[in-house]
């Protein structure tokens, strides 16, 4: 099992807390916060009809692949559906999603009045005492429900637990995957969520634009880490994040723990994002201090015409391994890999986003899933070399009935290299 990137960052973020930020961070994090406005204010959360109408879809869909009921634990697909924002712990709060019927929330009995706070519709809350069993809630929601017997569809990341426990509870029910109901519906992004992601983008960017502009010889990754959170922040970003790779940790796509400050004529690879009110943005840049040299230069060429390759093959109707597929084959051409070896392309071509930095389907080989209006990805074709460096630019897009449209521009040239917001496109 691989480390994701947004698990990665999280343990670098918890490592950096320990360190001593030095005066580089602190006073350019001081200015940001007193000069940065806040630039959400021309978007606005999912509402609850919004919700309401995701649950419709989701009953229809059970209702296509015979399934009878979903589970979801706390995070981001809870949150999708409910608008309920909660955390997991050992004690189980859970939302049953029937075929038919109203949701109901299954939650011990000392946080039901807190839950009920989070709750944005809906009354059906189940609460349970620490010697009782959650799972008994579960089946009697069921049960009250119409549903006797029949399939109980876990979202992906339910935790084992919990299939051991209903199983005990009941051995009326088989246990089948809500991926089926769950990416059918969160896969596909509506205008209001493509205006979410394209704020959080637009965040992201304008962060970037003024973090290039403040780099000095001499500072850490955490020094412009934290200089790049503190501008999202104050640009109205919420859950920021940053990766900071120099020199030769660039090659290596989630770092090292060599230590790292900004040198002449060194790579200073960023991988930043942030969400607005739950959705994500994903950008990655790559400078360099000083003068580029020619092996640089061209190499960030390269990447930048895999941005383009990318691009130019996410069409609508076309299966997402065929991205990858086209930008390793240009990448072959010029020496690089065979395949997902270094030096060259070692990690997919990109990866769907949404409310989680991580969402399927990805754009990577062999994967069949054809591509259609709604669907949001990364571009991120990156080319690493171990002992001398790495690039990577990362812009993210949603697919139109037209074809692909940008959230961010990619920039021109290394001389150049921040890039722009791309314009308003209809899904239609």
């Amino acid at each position: 099992m691989t480390i994701s990137k947004r698990n990665f960052i999280k343990l670098a973020g918890a490592a950096g807390t320990s360190l001593a930020v030095s005066s580089f961070s602190s006073h350019a994090v001081n200015s940001q916060q007193r000069t940065i406005q806040n630039i959400t204010g021309d978007v606005s959360p999912i509402t609850v009809n919004e919700r309401i109408k995701r649950i419709k879809k989701a009953q229809e869909l059970m209702a296509n692949n015979d399934i009878d009921a979903i589970i979801l634990e706390p995070g981001s697909a809870m949150l999708y559906f409910t608008g309920i924002r909660w955390r997991r712990s050992e004690r189980l709060t859970a939302i049953v999603i029937p075929r038919e019927g109203d949701i109901a929330v299954v939650t011990p009995f000392f946080e039901e009045p807190s839950v009920r706070e989070s709750m944005t519709f809906g009354d059906d809350v189940r609460p349970w005492h620490e010697h009782e069993s959650p799972f008994k809630r579960v089946v009697d929601i069921l049960r009250d429900r119409g549903i006797k017997s029949g399939k109980i569809g876990l979202e992906d990341t339910v935790r084992y637990f919990v299939v051991e426990g209903l199983k005990k509870a009941s051995p009326d029910y088989e246990i089948v995957s809500a991926l089926l109901v769950t990416l059918g519906c969160r896969m596909f992004k509506s205008e209001h969520e493509i205006a979410l992601m394209r704020k959080a983008n637009e965040i992201t960017l304008k962060a970037y634009d003024q973090v290039y502009n403040q780099l000095e010889r001499g500072m850490t990754p955490a020094d412009v880490r934290s200089l790049m959170g503190a501008t999202q922040r104050a640009l109205g970003g919420e859950n920021v994040w940053a990766l900071i790779l120099m020199g030769e940790a660039s090659a290596y796509p989630h770092g090292t723990n060599q230590p790292q400050i900004i040198e002449d004529g060194q790579i200073v690879l960023m991988d930043c994002g942030c969400s607005v009110y739950g959705y994500q943005s994903d950008i990655s840049r790559t400078f360099v201090f000083g003068e580029p040299n020619n092996r640089q230069k061209e190499v960030w060429n390269t990447v930048k015409r895999g941005q383009e390759i990318a691009f130019e093959a996410a069409q609508v109707g076309t299966p997402a391994g065929v991205v990858d597929d086209a930008v390793r084959r240009y990448y072959e051409t010029l020496g690089y890999g065979p395949g997902y070896k270094t030096p060259g392309l070692s990690h997919r071509t990109g990866h769907g986003i949404g409310m989680d930095g991580h969402e399927s389907v990805n754009f990577v080989h062999g994967e069949e899933t054809e591509l259609a209006p709604g669907m949001c990805f990364s571009n991120e074709p990156g080319l690493y070399i171990f002992g001398e460096f790495g690039v990577r630019l990362e812009d993210c897009i949603y697919m139109t009935a037209k074809g692909p449209a940008w959230f961010t521009v990619p920039p021109a040239s290394l001389d150049d290299p921040i890039g722009h917001l791309g314009p308003v496109k209809s899904l239609a």
